[in-house]
C-alpha cells in the first residue's frame, strides 16, 4: 500500500509517528500547504522515516492532488485536514482512481428560515450524492474514520452485532478533564472545527421522524466518563455520528453529546455573538493602509495556540465513547463502550498530545485493515458498514485497549 498523507498538522503528525511502527503499508508521502510542516513530521521519525517523504500541496487545488498521487504511484488518499478541503480532495481521490479516507465529513449549512428544528444541508451529505460514482469506479471510500466520528461507529456496530437485540437509543458520549497550565482557554483540539461543530444546529435522530435539529448546547445531562474522569455536563452537538449510523444501524434514537463544560459553552456564545466565528472574510484596514479580506474564525485560530503544541502542558484523560440503551434476550440493558487516551502516556509513547494521538491512531488502525483485506466495500461507506471486531482486535494490538462498562 501507498498512501498520500494530506495534512501535517498535530493529527497528521500524529499518523506518522502510529504508522511508522506498522508494517503494512510500503510508502507514505506527507503533504501540507506548508512544506516546512511536512518536512518536520518526517524528520521528527529519525530512522523510521525511510518510508516517508514530504512534499507541498494546496489541499484545495484537485489537480495538484491528483497529480500528486499519480507521481507517488499511491492507491489511497488519508485526508487529515479540516472539513474546508473534504469535497476537493474527496473529487481529488476518485479521479486518480485511489481509495479515500478522511476524520471528518463534508459540512452543512442551516436550514435557511427553520434552523433549530429542520436540517438543511447535513454533514456528509455532498458525499453521499456521488456514492453511485465510487461503486462504479470500484473505489472505497471511507468517511468519518477518527475517534469520533470513527471508533464511536465501530462501537455502535458492535453493540448492534454482539450486545443488544434491540435498541432504543445510540448516543456518543465524549469528555475529559484535561487542563492546560498557563491558558485561561486553549482548546485540546483544532477551534476553526469546534466552532462549527458547537455552533452549529445539531442533528439528533429518531426512527419515524428521520433527523432534525434543536438549538446549540441543548439537552444538557451530567454524564459519569469511567477511569476517574467522573461527572461532565454533556450537551447536544452537531456530529457525524448522528448522520451514519441510522444508515447502517436500526436505532429508536441516535444522539451526540459533547463534555464542554460552562466556561467553554460561555466563550464560543461570545464568540458568535460577535461575528467571530463567521467564516466569509470581512474588510479589515490597518495602519491606515489597504483594506484586506480575512475570516474572523481564522483570526481567533490564529490567535490561540496551536493544541498540536500543548501536550508538554496538558495533563490528564480524554475520553471517547458510545452509550448504548437498548434490550438483550428479553431484559433492559445498557452499556458505555470507551476508548481513555492518558496524555502523560501518549505524550511519552509518541510526543503527541492524548486528543490528537486518540484521533490519530483509527483511520491507521484501518489502512492496514484494508491493506490486508479484512476491510474492503466499493461506494461510500461509514465505519458502522464493516464488521466490528477485527478493528478492536487490531486497536488493541496497536497498544491501546478499549473497555465496557454495564451502566
Amino acid at each position: 500500500m501507498r498512501v498520500l498523507l494530506v495534512g501535517a498538522g498535530g493529527v497528521g503528525t500524529a499518523i506518522t509517528r502510529i504508522a511508522a511502527r506498522r508494517t503494512f503499508f510500503e510508502h507514505m508521502v506527507v503533504a501540507d500547504y506548508d512544506l516546512s510542516r511536512a518536512e518536520a513530521a518526517v524528520a521528527a521519525l529519525g530512522e523510521a522515516g525511510a518510508r516517508f517523504s514530504a512534499r507541498r500541496v494546496d489541499a484545495s487545488d484537485e489537480a495538484m492532488v491528483v497529480a500528486l498521487l499519480a507521481e507517488h504511484r499511491c492507491d489511497v488518499l488519508l485526508n487529515a485536514t479540516d472539513p474546508r478541503f473534504v469535497m476537493p480532495l474527496f473529487r481529488a481521490a476518485l479521479s486518480a482512481g485511489a481509495h479515500y479516507l478522511d476524520m471528518a465529513m463534508s459540512l452543512s449549512r442551516p436550514h435557511p428560515e427553520r434552523p433549530h428544528e429542520v436540517c438543511g444541508v447535513k454533514l456528509g451529505d455532498a458525499q453521499f450524492a456521488m456514492a453511485a460514482e465510487w461503486e462504479k469506479a470500484g473505489r472505497l471510500a471511507l468517511v468519518g474514520i477518527g475517534v469520533e466520528p470513527g471508533m464511536s461507529d465501530v462501537f455502535a456496530r458492535y453493540a448492534a452485532d454482539e450486545l443488544f437485540d434491540h435498541i432504543e437509543e445510540i448516543g456518543i458520549r465524549d469528555g475529559a478533564d484535561l487542563t492546560v497550565e498557563g491558558y485561561d482557554f486553549a482548546p485540546s483540539f483544532s477551534i476553526w472545527t469546534t466552532i462549527e461543530e458547537c455552533l452549529n444546529p445539531p442533528v439528533v435522530y429518531e426512527a419515524g421522524r428521520g433527523w432534525f435539529t434543536t438549538p446549540p448546547f441543548s439537552e444538557p445531562e451530567v454524564f459519569d466518563f469511567p477511569e476517574g474522569i467522573g461527572p461532565v455536563e454533556c450537551v447536544n452537538v452537531e456530529h457525524e455520528e448522528v448522520l451514519l449510523v441510522p444508515r447502517w444501524i436500526d436505532a429508536e434514537r441516535v444522539t451526540f453529546k459533547y463534555g464542554l463544560g460552562a466556561e467553554f459553552i460561555d466563550t464560543l456564545r461570545t464568540l458568535h455573538l460577535l461575528g467571530l466565528d463567521r467564516t466569509e472574510p470581512v474588510p479589515v484596514v490597518a495602519g491606515g493602509g489597504a483594506a484586506v479580506k480575512v475570516s474572523p474564525r481564522d483570526v481567533v485560530a490564529a490567535c490561540l495556540p496551536d493544541p498540536a503544541t500543548l501536550g508538554d502542558r496538558m495533563h490528564g484523560k480524554t475520553c471517547a465513547g458510545t452509550w448504548v440503551k437498548g434490550a438483550k434476550d428479553g431484559s433492559p440493558r445498557e452499556v458505555y463502550l470507551y476508548h481513555v487516551v492518558d496524555n502523560q502516556w501518549s505524550m511519552r509513547e509518541y510526543g503527541s498530545q492524548a486528543v490528537v494521538w486518540q484521533t490519530a491512531v483509527n483511520p491507521v488502525v484501518a489502512l492496514e485493515l484494508i491493506a490486508a483485506g479484512v476491510w474492503s466495500g466499493t461506494g461510500v461507506l461509514g465505519p458502522e458498514a464493516l464488521p466490528p471486531r477485527p478493528f478492536l482486535d487490531l486497536l488493541t494490538a496497536y497498544g491501546t485497549p478499549w473497555g465496557m462498562r454495564e451502566q
